[in-house]
């Protein structure tokens, strides 16, 4: 397939610079918009994910998983086949990777060089997103009106089982050691789940989260992020629960990603920012400002090497008032518009 980058990465031009400083340690970010990837339909879009290995983002829209170089923005190739398309996660390693669709629900297994499909397992109502630990080599899938998470051996393309949470779930993710923690969006908790023996081992409530959406975490310090629709995220530990702290991010955010190498944690919102927040220390966290973006970029992937941020959102047509008092406006989206979007650090 044909590249659709548009370099934006010159004489500074799109920079998002953050107006304010505490000091020299708190530093706000500046970003770059680097460039753009067309995507084009289906409209309707999901998670991110970005391969390290490969440099390859997997961006989920519609019936299907497009695939884009992280680095040159060429459009590599797709996934497809599947309907209700969420969620994805790369084995780099066996050289798998695994997308759901869940009006099918199913996965689909697919080889991580060359896409094509491998086969498929099954999964639960409303597959939605994916973790995948390395720890087990088994991937797992975030099913949300089903209220439960399957596990995928991705070594035989098997399921491995399925862990009923009493929550319905929204994402999840592992720390690669045999914990896998998910949101549960119903229940405002964040639950541990053994990996190995698919037993939930820990339910640690996050009672001023509404609608816990985003998650992440660092394996270093044991903390786990969760994002919540109230405009907040919450930083909890991992090992105890305990909240160690609450910080105030953009509205409608969907995703979070850890950067271990420059200590940030993101959050993208669908209003159209980025909230990034320094990792000081295990206990002390700095939300150091909100990054302009794009409207409806509410999911995000970033590449732990350079930093370099990818968001996904389509063009807006128009924007309809709530049908209801208090209700959030509709915002209908200009077909065929969906872009990738890079955003580079600016240090």
């Amino acid at each position: 397939m044909t590249s659709g980058f548009v370099s934006r990465a010159f004489a500074g031009l799109f920079t998002a610079v953050l107006p304010f400083a505490a000091s020299a340690a708190d530093a706000p970010p500046s970003y770059t918009l680097a460039g753009s990837v067309t995507l084009g339909a289906p409209d309707r879009w999901d998670y991110l994910a970005f391969d390290s290995h490969a440099k390859r983002v997997y961006v989920s829209h519609g019936d299907r998983v497009t695939v884009v170089d992280g680095v040159s923005g060429t459009v590599i190739g797709e996934v497809v086949d599947l309907p209700g398309s969420h969620g994805m996660a790369v084995a780099s390693f066996l050289n798998k990777g695994v997308a759901d669709s869940a009006q099918k629900k199913e996965v689909t297994l697919f080889d991580a060089q060359t896409l094509k499909p491998l086969g498929t397992a099954p999964a639960g109502d409303d597959a939605d997103g994916i973790a995948y630990d390395a720890s087990v080599h088994r991937a797992f899938v975030a099913n949300g009106d089903a209220g439960t998470v399957t596990a995928i051996d991705m070594e035989s393309g098997k399921l491995a089982g399925t862990i009923t949470l009493g929550s319905k779930p929204e994402f999840l993710v592992s720390d690669g050691a045999g914990h896998l923690y998910v949101n549960g969006e119903s229940t405002r908790e964040v639950l541990r789940v053994d990996t190995k023996t698919l037993a939930v081992t820990a339910r640690y409530p996050v009672p001023d989260c509404e609608s816990p959406h985003g998650i992440a975490m660092d394996p270093a310090t044991a903390r786990v992020f969760t994002s919540c629709t109230n405009a907040k995220l919450f930083v909890v530990d991992a090992n105890t629960g305990k909240i160690v702290s609450a910080i105030d991010i953009g509205k409608g955010s969907d995703a979070v990603q850890f950067d271990a190498k420059h200590k940030l944690v993101y959050s993208s919102n669908g209003e159209g920012s980025l909230s990034v927040i320094a990792e000081k220390s295990a206990n002390d966290f700095a939300l150091l400002g909100n990054v302009p973006t794009l409207r409806g970029a509410r999911t995000m992937t970033v590449d732990p090497d350079t930093g370099r941020v990818f968001v996904v959102t389509a063009d807006v047509d128009h924007v309809d008032p709530p049908k209801a008092a208090g209700g959030r406006p509709h915002v209908a989206y200009k077909p065929g518009s969906l872009k990738l979007y890079f955003y580079d650090p600016v240090r």
